[in-house]
């Protein structure tokens, strides 16, 4: 064909050209980015999921440097807790050595109640001190906030941690099912003893309790009210109290150990009774374990004991059995865990109504997912540590903290010299190292099983999801490589072939002669 309006064979070579050069393009972009996909004609559907992999990454990848900062906030924490634990053994150490009257001076009483005030005020200091990055850690401003708490129902109310999930107060209700009890024995007076007496023989009793053994000679026609004094004058000793049975003298005695639930017990023994028939035939306790009430009598369901065990409380923390333990009650789920120590009268009384209060805000929440949800949160509480906030201790019905142990307070060394007792001040440092103690060890556990399993497995999802979205969208050099150089070969190719398309028009003009 000899026509020169339409070069058909320029025209072909020209388009296999501009194919040529956009292949060449492509792959020269390839190998200069190192992705296979730079913009969504590469590969649509490609983009789609390597960009949701991307997304996912970037969380994952913040997830991680979460965690990283809230171990660090952690072991800060740890570590001036530590700082507590120690302060407090050293007064531990202190009140021990005061309470040995009879080898320590008056000075050395004094000089030991100097260095018992500075690490209690080192406490507080610490408390108010402990600091990350501006965020106080051990003053309260880390614990939850409650409101509406009923004093006659709940003495200490202590939130570890609080989920609020669609809402922003969490309501506890707490309502008691079976009483907490102390262990209870019952002494009724001889066949035969006068009013207001006890036994008709010379006795000797064996009390045991909690805190030790001591044995009581009363001789015959001891008065009842005599053996109540006696028992009561060496509580510190034994852990074991006593009154009369309905508040009447001639009912009888009950002797109670001093504290609730079943880690409490009380024995009585009478041990000068020859009789192989009734070890202890004066000496009972009640099978249900049921308080003693205005209408006990030894006419009841009583068999005879020398020994008789508390009671835990029980009772449902919203809707859900909690823990007990004498007069205390904990939670441990994701929505509450908590522990709360109820008052007596709450406790020992089912018949109450439900008490509630609302926790209203505070803790700390860590986030640890990729995803802004409660299931990928953590939530934990820090109480403060200082001095009026340790050790709450009930005593005669009121909270007693290691405050108290400071020069003029309720429990420092000269009052407890006064009174002979170093053992109200010795169970509040107890419950005040175990306070410590504990909330170590939630923030240990936190911090072994929760952050440090939780960076493991984002680490191993960074791995995973990084080589999945490599996949995808990184180029790969050798497979580009060589379709660069066919992409030259076919570009060489065409520009010569388009240069013989368009020479091949000339033909024409030999025509013409």
């Amino acid at each position: 064909m000899a026509r020169i309006n339409s070069n058909v064979s320029s025209l072909v070579a020209q388009f296999n050209l501009g194919r040529a050069n956009d292949n060449l393009q492509v792959r020269l972009q390839r190998l200069a980015t190192g992705l296979r996909i730079n913009r969504g004609g590469d590969d649509p559907a490609g983009l789609i999921i390597s960009e949701r992999i991307g997304t996912d990454l970037a969380g994952v990848e913040q997830a991680v440097k979460n965690g990283e900062r809230a171990n660090s906030v952690i072991a800060t924490t740890e570590a001036s807790l530590n700082e507590v634990n120690d302060l407090l053994n050293s007064i531990k150490a202190l009140v021990v050595e005061s309470a040995n009257t009879g080898a320590n001076s008056k000075e050395e009483r004094d000089a030991n109640q100097l260095q018992i005030d500075s690490a209690i005020r080192s406490i507080t200091r610490i408390s108010n001190t402990a600091t990350f990055g501006g965020l106080n850690l051990l003053d309260g401003s880390l614990d939850y906030i409650t409101s509406g708490i009923s004093t006659t129902a709940i003495s200490k109310a202590q939130i570890f941690g609080a989920s609020f999930i669609g809402t922003t107060q969490l309501q506890v209700e707490v309502d008691v099912l079976t009483s907490a009890q102390k262990g209870s024995l019952y002494l009724h007076p001889d066949q035969g003893a006068t009013s207001g007496a006890a036994f008709v023989s010379t006795v000797t009793l064996q009390i045991t309790g909690n805190r030790g053994v001591q044995e009581f000679d009363f001789t015959s026609g001891t008065a009842l009210s005599a053996v109540v004094t006696a028992i009561n004058s060496r509580t510190s000793l034994t852990g074991v109290t006593a009154e009369y049975i309905n508040g009447n003298a001639n009912s009888g005695v009950v002797f109670h150990s001093e504290f609730y639930g079943s880690n409490s017990f009380v024995s009585v023994q009478r041990v000068n009774n020859n009789s192989t028939t009734q070890p202890n035939p004066t000496i009972k306790a009640i099978d249900s374990n049921a308080p003693v009430d205005s209408t006990f009598s030894f006419s009841g369901s009583l068999i005879d004991a020398i020994r008789d065990e508390g009671k835990d409380v029980q009772a449902l923390v919203n809707g859900s059995l909690a823990n007990g333990d004498g007069l205390t009650i904990s939670t441990n789920s994701p929505v509450l865990s908590s522990e709360i120590l109820l008052t007596e009268t709450f406790a020992t009384d089912p018949t109450l109504a439900s008490s509630t209060f609302d926790i209203i805000g505070g803790g700390s929440m860590f986030q640890l997912g990729p995803d802004v949800n409660a299931l990928q949160q953590e939530n934990i509480g820090v109480a403060s540590v200082a001095a009026s906030k340790l050790g709450g201790v009930l005593k005669n019905g009121s909270l007693q903290f290691l405050s108290s142990l400071q020069k003029g307070g309720l429990n420092d060394i000269e009052s407890s010299v006064q009174r002979n007792d170093f053992s109200t001040a010795s169970d509040i440092l107890e419950e005040a190292i175990d306070e410590i103690t504990i909330l170590r060890g939630r923030l240990g556990a936190f911090q072994r099983n929760v952050l440090d399993t939780n960076k493991r497995s984002l680490q191993a999802a960074v791995e995973n999801l990084s080589a999945s979205r490599s996949v995808i969208r990184d180029a790969d050099f050798a497979a580009e490589t060589s379709e660069l150089t066919r992409a030259q070969i076919l570009q060489s190719a065409g520009t010569s072939v388009l240069a013989l398309a368009n020479q091949q028009a000339q033909s024409v003009l030999q025509l013409l002669g």
